[in-house]
């Protein structure tokens, strides 16, 4: 028999979480267990224990996933350049299927039939929430106090007031999201398309770093292992090159974002590491891969990307690119150099020794093993199609013409 007096709420300590807390108290009368996941974020958890038991939670639970995130869907991420249109190293999009599925966890040994979130009825993060859980566990009723009310931040900010809720100074002006993996900024005068960010919305970029500076990264089966000539576990890694990009003022990402809702946003992102570790990723899938390996695999990193995004990582879809983008990485081994000044990124050398890139083929020095005489040929049958047609083009326009003419000449 399912405990139906208690509910499992997924909660960051935030403002949407613990106004959730009072609500599912008040509203729907249900005993909370918070159950906080790390992923990253940097938060102080006893203090969000604290916090969560002050509002009201009966029991408080903490669940160190930092390794699980890194590895299980970091990695995949990196493998697959998870850009979402091209832009958004998907950091939020990423840890929240983690997140819900340690919810799921905790409240099947808990032996409850609710879990809640704070998610808005507006963004993305309802669809990863709900889509997960429900494919973790259909049983469970899904309570979202924020969207079953249609409640506003304004409003969330006056209740907690009413309540005594403490929210933070960094609250009141944005809604931010952090993870190893990358900073989300969100609400305040970021709403506004053509408002530019101040630097206080940003915690790694330094702006007045105007030096140059070079990281270097190495890869073994598409995964970085090394930076800097430096081994070091992924988080570390990580870590390590979100300070050395941030520092030159590298990884803001500032776009115009298409929400799985329909909803056009002003997404900012601040990823120094993911923007840097994706750029040297790229770039050296394009030294190992073949042209119509890269062409195919750019469609199946699109599709994994919105995947990820629109909160399928359940879908068995996802499943199956990642086995074909797991056999593409067999030779994505080598190293990378990227330099990096004043928020510019580029990458300025690159080797591996499964590089198809070859010197004494590309060079026009004298040592090309190249022979010259085979091209002529080539490119006769390679343009002969469109040489062809626009022959026939060029008679079907005069015959017209003519025909034209003729018809003139009659009146």
């Amino acid at each position: 028999m399912g405990n139906s007096g208690k509910v499992v709420l997924a909660y960051s300590g935030g403002l949407d979480t613990s106004v959730c807390i009072r609500y599912l108290q008040t509203l729907h009368k249900l005993d909370v267990i918070t159950v906080t996941v790390d992923c990253g974020q940097e938060d102080d958890f006893k203090e969000i224990e604290k916090k969560a038991k002050a509002i009201g939670a009966i029991k408080h639970i903490y669940i160190d996933a930092r390794e699980e995130f890194a590895h299980d869907y970091v990695v995949p991420s990196i493998k697959a350049n998870g850009l979402y249109q091209g832009k958004y190293p998907l950091a939020t999009a990423l840890a929240r299927p983690l997140i819900a599925a340690k919810v799921v966890e905790v409240a099947n040994r808990e032996g409850v039939t609710a879990i809640a979130h704070g998610c808005t009825g507006k963004g993305n993060d309802q669809i990863r929430f709900d889509v997960t859980m429900r494919a973790l566990n259909p049983k469970l009723k899904i309570i979202a106090p924020i969207r079953d009310m249609n409640l506003t931040r304004d409003v969330e900010m006056k209740f907690a007031k009413e309540q005594n809720i403490p929210i933070s100074a960094e609250a009141k002006k944005y809604s931010i999201d952090l993870n190893l993996w990358g900073r989300a900024v969100e609400g305040g005068n970021i709403e506004d398309a053509d408002f530019e960010p101040p630097e206080e919305a940003f915690q790694y970029i330094n702006f007045q770093n105007d030096k140059a500076g070079y990281v270097e990264i190495e890869f073994e089966k598409g995964v970085p292992v090394a930076a800097d000539g430096k081994r070091m576990p992924l988080i570390d890694l990580i870590q390590y090159v979100n300070d050395k990009a941030g520092a030159h003022g590298v990884g803001i990402v500032d776009h115009i974002e298409d929400r799985v809702v329909g909803i056009k946003s002003r997404e900012v992102y601040e990823a120094p590491a993911a923007v840097t570790i994706i750029e040297a990723h790229k770039d050296l899938e394009k030294m190992v891969l073949t042209k119509h390996e890269l062409a195919f695999k750019r469609m199946v990193d699109d599709q994994w990307s919105w995947l990820a995004y629109s909160g399928l990582w359940q879908d068995p879809l996802r499943n199956d690119l990642d086995k074909f983008i797991d056999a593409t990485q067999v030779r994505v081994s080598g190293k990378v150099k990227l330099k990096m000044q004043k928020g510019s990124l580029r990458v300025v050398g690159r080797e591996s020794k499964y590089s198809l890139y070859k010197n004494d083929l590309a060079t026009y020095a004298a040592g090309s093993t190249f022979d010259q005489s085979l091209a002529k040929g080539f490119v006769e049958l390679w343009g002969l199609q469109s040489i062809i047609a626009n022959s026939v083009a060029a008679d079907a326009t005069t015959s017209s013409d003519k025909k034209q003419q003729q018809k003139g000449g009659k009146k």
